[in-house]
């Protein structure tokens, strides 16, 4: 036997194990009445579905999304849709298993197939059902001997009662699929893409054409269910193409846990703490991405290669510190971010020296300020907080004032004009500076998560973005002031007793 077919062997035997697990449930002297009215309840309430026949999948109690989607998908013969759920939500388990065997059991479903990024890949993946018709005791017990004496390989099976089971690799040729009478009503779509296919945009065209023109028509009869399993960790993916061309399909996007509270959306399986250790980790930008369908960006404008880190310069030698707080109210997971960015002008080039990036209530952004100030003034440096006047208001005066009391400093902020410029435009007025080597980062910064968050943003930085621009907005208001403050002779001197505001030469032509 070849190593792959004994490897291959084994894991059918294990997932087989794992199904006959449910043998143990098996009530040898309950009476007939009580295992109709059992089939009867699992038909109906997916919860009892699997705690029934699939409790050796259930490490956890169910989530309310995943029960959900279980009864979209039931409720609609012609569903269309993504199961776009979190890395580790158990996608391919629903999706591929729970699912198509709660609707066999309601005789929803008699012709299911999967594709994947390889037929390979699929077949693997449709090993887990039909260990489950073969091996769970509990559904033999109730539903009867599924496994058949002809067609029961690996990538096709059919079941004693006539259910088909296939695998197919992304672009196979599938044209006339069907078993005598019977085709397709149900096709999962697993494991498409990875991260070198996400690279191919030409390739992701042909899948989503695959899909259209082949899985697509391959349904013909009353029920034709659709469904494709996949986290968004990437700008473009199949599933992003499709929702441009279907956006009634159901997508239905389930983020890990909301990036303010921490609150989980699968409780039962993650804890709040689980998902700060995560962004500790993984840093803040890839565990968005991975778990919160926050994609990296890869950077069309302003691109990695451009960020320049460095020790810090003495602060003491700046021309001079200003810091940009972009005002954001709402403090939950879809509202703008608070973002402070603090910067200073060193000879010709620009240092981000720290910053808070938090989709958070302002006052967490203030106290920040107000812990910084101080570090300044013992420093006996002077640094220029701001703000754009737009976003003034009274709630926002309340919660400066509140917080400059209890911390016993001023914070003097000044209120500026964007005049009138289009946002887009005045962060792309950075791209220079960028580009000329003259954006520095201070080095221990690449500890900060609320740098990586920062950073994503300026990334994501093109016309037609859809993503938070908070930070790279304060980046450029920030930058624009330090602009004023030209080189100066004192700037080439070890002069450490000069303050910051008083270093360099304002350019006149600017008003404050």
């Amino acid at each position: 036997m070849r190593l792959e077919d004994k490897k291959a062997k084994e894991e059918y035997l294990a997932k087989l194990a794992r199904a006959r697990s449910t043998g143990s449930k098996i009530n040898p002297d309950e009476s007939l009445t009580d295992k109709m009215n059992r089939i009867q309840k699992a038909k109906g309430d997916l919860l009892f579905f699997v705690e029934t026949y699939m409790s050796h999948y259930a490490s956890a109690e169910c989530a309310p999304f995943q029960l959900e989607f279980g009864y979209m998908v039931k409720n609609d013969p012609l569903f269309k849709g993504y199961a776009e759920w979190f890395r580790g939500a158990a996608k391919s388990v629903w999706v591929d298993i729970i699912i198509p065997l709660w609707l066999w059991i309601n005789k929803e479903i008699y012709y299911f197939c999967i594709a994947s990024n390889t037929q390979d890949r699929a077949s693997d993946l449709l090993e887990d059902l039909r260990a489950e018709f073969e091996g769970n005791e509990m559904l033999i017990h109730d539903f009867g001997v599924q496994k058949s004496v002809g067609q029961w390989e690996k990538g096709h099976f059919v079941t004693q009662n006539g259910f088909i089971g296939r695998g197919f690799g992304m672009r196979q040729n599938i044209r006339g699929l069907r078993k005598a009478a019977q085709r397709p009503d149900y096709w999962a779509i697993d494991d498409l893409e990875s991260r070198s296919t996400i690279q191919n945009s030409k390739m992701q065209d042909k899948y989503v054409d695959w899909i259209k023109a082949e899985v697509l028509p391959t349904m013909v009869g009353a029920r034709r269910r659709f469904i494709g399993a996949n986290n968004r960790f990437a700008p473009r993916m199949v599933q992003t193409i499709l929702r441009e061309q279907n956006p009634d399909w159901t997508w239905h996007l389930i983020p890990g846990y909301d990036p303010v509270t921490y609150k989980s959306a699968w409780p039962a399986m993650y804890s709040s703490q689980y998902w700060r250790q995560q962004e500790k980790d993984l840093t803040v930008p890839y565990a968005h991405s991975e778990y919160n369908h926050v994609p990296m960006a890869v950077g069309k404008i302003f691109k990695e290669e451009m960020i320049s880190y460095g020790p810090l310069p003495e602060l003491n030698l700046m021309n001079a510190i200003v810091s940009h707080w972009d005002i954001a109210y709402a403090g939950n997971s879809t509202s703008d971010y608070n973002a402070v960015k603090i910067w200073g002008r060193h000879k010709k080039d620009f240092w981000l020296i720290d910053c808070f990036v938090k989709q958070s209530k302002m006052k967490l952004a203030v106290e920040w300020m107000c812990v910084k100030q101080i570090e300044f003034q013992q420093m006996g440096l002077v640094i220029f907080w701001q703000y754009e006047s737009q976003f003034w208001n009274d709630e926002v005066q309340r919660v400066i004032s509140e917080t400059e009391s209890e911390y016993g400093v001023s914070l003097n902020l000044m209120s500026i004009k964007n005049g009138g410029q289009n946002k887009l435009f005045r962060m792309l007025s950075m791209h220079p500076y960028y580009q000329n080597g003259r954006i520095w980062v201070n080095e221990l910064l690449k500890a900060s998560p609320d740098y990586h968050v920062g950073k994503n943003q300026l990334l994501a930085v093109e016309p037609g973005m859809t993503e938070h621009d908070d930070s790279p907005d304060a980046d450029q208001q920030a930058i624009v002031k330090l602009e004023m403050y030209t080189d100066s002779p004192e700037d080439t001197k070890d002069n450490k007793n000069s303050l910051p505001y008083s270093l360099g030469k304002m350019k006149r032509k600017y008003t404050w």
